[in-house]
């Protein structure tokens, strides 16, 4: 029977890692055409170019961000890049030829290992080489995961911040790109763009980070090393700082700062951002914190995409129940009635 602790080791595999890290272009790529179409398949005839410019543009602006996004983060933050997938290569190789031949092992171990050198394993196969071989030869093939500590934890922090501010910045300028190429009146759009790009980034992303790396730290002053404990308190710190606390921020400063700057006639306009579910779930990102910052590097390739869909709404000018839409519609609507009414 494999054990639970396996499935783990299976998510570890730094080649697992690197190849995903490797796919996330391709991925978003199509994620974002099987949207656009999906998009346009809901779009009254008469828009649909219009429609197809603009969400096409936000797609773009704000994937390509979110696939720059580390190596950007990484660089400000000095944070060591990512190993490729050939680098992995080399370094397993050296790494397992070394221990077949300190050690001897059966035949089905040794071609396992062997497959290890280039190949991802299967979950059997890592479950087999987890019983089979000692720690210190396993851990030299799947490394474990190592606790952030005090000492890195600013880094960490800075790193994820910068990384999820890239996507959403991505899709505020994506999204003031498309109005000006498809809206006249491009100008009143701006600004509930940089509302949601502020509420996005301080709701869904830093707030958390900070709220995550907050309670590390206390539990790290602590010397508390559990990692329940950690998860525990780091989602607490989530929750307190980002969920609540970054909603309001950013609901402060929509209306202190940016509706004066930006919004014209609608400057002394007061807006309540609440979140929805779909903001909820793109809290799931926070696991991904959660996980960086217990060690875990498995889930670092999934972040492009968590913070694309931050960038996209941020783009798109998103407000609760899609009210400038809405606005627009009923503006339409009312133009109709008017005119039956003139008719009759």
């Amino acid at each position: 029977m494999i054990k639970v602790s396996s499935i783990g080791k299976f998510l570890d595999q730094p080649l697992l890692t690197a190849k995903l890290n490797k796919q996330i272009p391709t991925i978003l790529t199509l994620g974002s055409g099987i949207f656009l179409a999906k998009e346009l398949k809901n779009t009254p005839k008469e828009d649909k170019i219009k429609k197809g410019i603009q969400t096409s543009i936000i797609l773009a602006t704000t994937s390509i961000s979110a696939i720059k996004a580390p190596k950007i983060a990484n660089y400000l933050t000095k944070r060591p890049a990512t190993k490729t997938l050939e680098e992995l290569k080399i370094q397993n190789s050296k790494s397992i030829q070394e221990i077949i031949t300190n050690n001897k092992y059966s035949e089905k171990v040794e071609s396992i290992l062997h497959r290890a050198k280039d190949k991802i394993l299967s979950l059997k196969e890592v479950d087999t080489l987890h019983q089979k071989l000692d720690k210190q030869s396993f851990d030299k093939i799947i490394p474990p995961p190592t606790n952030i500590t005090s000492n890195d934890l600013f880094r960490e922090i800075g790193w994820l911040s910068i990384f999820g501010a890239i996507p959403v910045a991505g899709g505020v300028a994506g999204g003031i790109a498309a109005d000006m190429t498809t809206e006249k009146d491009w100008k009143s759009r701006v600004s509930n763009k940089v509302k949601e790009g502020t509420y996005q980034y301080l709701a869904n992303i830093f707030m958390c980070n900070i709220g995550a790396g907050a309670a590390l730290g206390i539990l790290e002053h602590n010397n508390i090393k559990s990692k329940s404990a950690r998860c525990i308190g780091m989602i607490t710190g989530i929750i307190l700082t980002g969920v609540i606390g970054g909603s309001a921020i950013a609901n402060f400063i929509s209306n202190k700062l940016i509706n004066p700057l930006l919004s014209g006639k609608n400057q002394n306009k007061k807006e309540i951002r609440t979140p929805e579910l779909l903001d909820l779930g793109l809290h799931t990102d926070d696991i991904a914190t959660v996980s960086l910052l217990s060690g875990l590097k498995w889930i670092e390739p999934s972040l492009p995409l968590l913070y694309a869909v931050s960038g996209y709404r941020a783009g798109i000018g998103y407000r609760n129940n899609d009210k400038h839409h809405q606005s627009k519609n009923c503006s339409q609507n009312q133009e109709k009635t008017h005119f039956l009414r003139e008719k009759c």
